[in-house]
């Protein structure tokens, strides 16, 4: 079957790599990146001050929900008795329902959870409040008190939500970049019923802008391709603008400084989706916010803090024997997911077995498949 993408492509029309969800899934499912970037998270969590009423975390791309549920597994390890208010914003319906999925045990080992979802852009995310009196009028905002007391019953009433979410997910291509934007603008706040006195002033209300957070998590949140400038200004400001007295936003990209890349580099030479270091961002930020946040503060690190890889997840052994062709395949996958290759020049590479020859090479070159991520972190002080 065709993929939309492909027929997207041949129309002219702009593709986003990350919406492609066949790769997307054999991606999260055969690397280990989504832990990885959870145990970085966490390094970096040691140094978070949350305030009453509770901690507030955002996060600038929910994907499936790995990384949100292990980050709220460290919070209640550190905090159990703290409430904690987990703002998630995602455009992918098929997203929404995979997160929700991880959530359930979240609600019984740590009652005093809220968690909310929205499909608004970064700009409005945070705030959980379109930018424009027409998008407000049409704002849907549900509010779903779980019943019970255990995983159980949770896990139930998440599941029958499904319908509803596919509805108010609804996206369309955006004419300018290609980029999945909401229908109708949506927000679902979810905590449990039993738990409501308790959570006053913490859950969420329809209208009220003025939030902020203790954590921001922003983990790969822009396409690589993309300027500096642009990525600025379309995600690190609102995200910078977003932080609590103390809060901590910890920012992660690709870097290409791998054999991933030397994978795609020996399909498609001379071939660099990133070409915006975390040095090069941090400084465009600074241009963009000038002089208004004195309280911002920004920590790059020596590349030996900042860069971490992750890896293919292979058998011991398996790459000093004959390598099969479901792992090839799976390391080719990685690859080109990690760089954003478009499906129209997928096809293309794939129509005779290079790709195969050159992928198989660099795993036994290197005996596996790694990646390297790096990052940064915008820190907001309370007494500048």
């Amino acid at each position: 079957m065709t993929s939309p993408h492909a027929s997207d492509a041949r129309r002219g029309q702009p593709f986003r790599f990350f919406d492609n969800r066949e790769k997307y899934l054999l991606f999260v499912n055969t690397c280990n990146e989504k832990q990885v970037i959870s145990d970085r998270i966490g390094l970096e969590m040691a140094y978070i001050r949350p305030s009453p009423p509770a901690l507030r975390v955002f996060d600038a791309g929910m994907g499936d929900g790995t990384v949100l549920a292990s980050v709220a597994r460290f919070l209640h390890h550190r905090f159990p008795d703290l409430p904690l208010l987990l703002v998630a914003k995602e455009a992918s319906h098929e997203d929404v329902r995979l997160g929700l999925e991880k959530m359930p045990d979240r609600f019984h080992e740590h009652p005093r959870t809220v968690l909310a979802l929205t499909n608004l852009f970064y700009s409005e995310a945070p705030a959980l409040w379109p930018n424009s009196s027409a998008m407000q009028a049409q704002l849907d905002w549900r509010v779903a008190p779980l019943d019970g007391a255990s995983a159980y019953e949770f896990e139930q009433q998440m599941r029958e939500m499904e319908p509803d979410i596919q509805e108010w997910w609804q996206t369309k291509p955006s004419p300018r970049s290609g980029n999945p934007v909401y229908v109708r603008p949506s927000v679902l706040v979810i905590y449990r019923r039993d738990q409501e006195a308790a959570l006053g002033g913490v859950i969420p209300e329809q209208g009220d802008a003025a939030r902020e957070y203790d954590l921001v998590i922003a983990a790969q949140p822009f396409r690589a391709r993309l300027d500096a400038a642009t990525k600025a200004r379309t995600v690190l400001v609102p995200l910078a603008a977003s932080l609590a007295p103390d809060g901590l936003a910890v920012v992660i990209q690709s870097t290409g400084k791998d054999p991933g890349m030397e994978v795609i580099r020996d399909v498609w030479p001379g071939e660099n989706p990133f070409h915006t270091p975390r040095q090069e961002l941090l400084r465009e930020l600074k241009i963009q916010l000038g002089d208004s946040r004195p309280d911002l503060r920004f920590l790059s690190y020596m590349d030996s803090r900042a860069e971490f890889r992750f890896s293919l997840r292979l058998r011991a052994g398996e790459v000093n024997s004959v390598i099969g062709t479901s792992t090839t395949l799976a390391a080719w996958n990685a690859a080109t997911y990690v760089a954003q290759i478009e499906d129209q020049r997928l096809s293309q590479a794939m129509t005779h077995s290079a790709y195969l020859d050159v992928t198989q090479a660099v795993l036994k070159k290197y005996g596996g498949l790694w990646f390297t991520d790096e990052s940064f972190l915008i820190t907001r002080v309370s007494n500048p």
